[in-house]
């Protein structure tokens, strides 16, 4: 990831921390699972520029190396839906916590 966007997504995080009362706990699992979803896809842009070439050469064993590179690019898919599955769950979870709470700390009563 670019230093610039991570130092954004961090500041905004703390910006968010303060304004929902967000615990350190879910910050840090977002910051962790945002570095590994980064991660994954910068692995994608390479394996993607690596299947253009071998699709470009027609050469045929750099299409039939395409097909285990098209597999790792669906499973890095299929990690990136989880990953994301999961920020929210975890994101969502301390956020909705903290909106059940009326200003004396109590918990609001759900209504039937």
């Amino acid at each position: 990831m670019f230093p610039a966007s991570q130092a954004r997504v961090s500041n905004r995080l703390l910006e968010m921390e303060g304004d929902t009362k967000l615990d350190g706990k879910a910050v840090q699992t977002f910051q962790k699972n945002f570095i590994q979803v980064q991660n994954i896809l910068d692995q994608n842009r390479v394996l993607i520029n690596e299947i253009n070439r071998n699709h470009e050469s027609k050469i045929p064993d750099n299409l039939s190396r395409n097909v285990g590179l098209i597999r790792e690019l669906n499973n890095n898919i299929r990690r990136v839906v989880d990953l994301y599955g999961h920020l929210s769950t975890s994101f969502t979870k301390p956020v909705d916590a903290s909106s059940e709470g009326d200003s004396n700390g109590h918990k609001r009563g759900r209504p039937a």
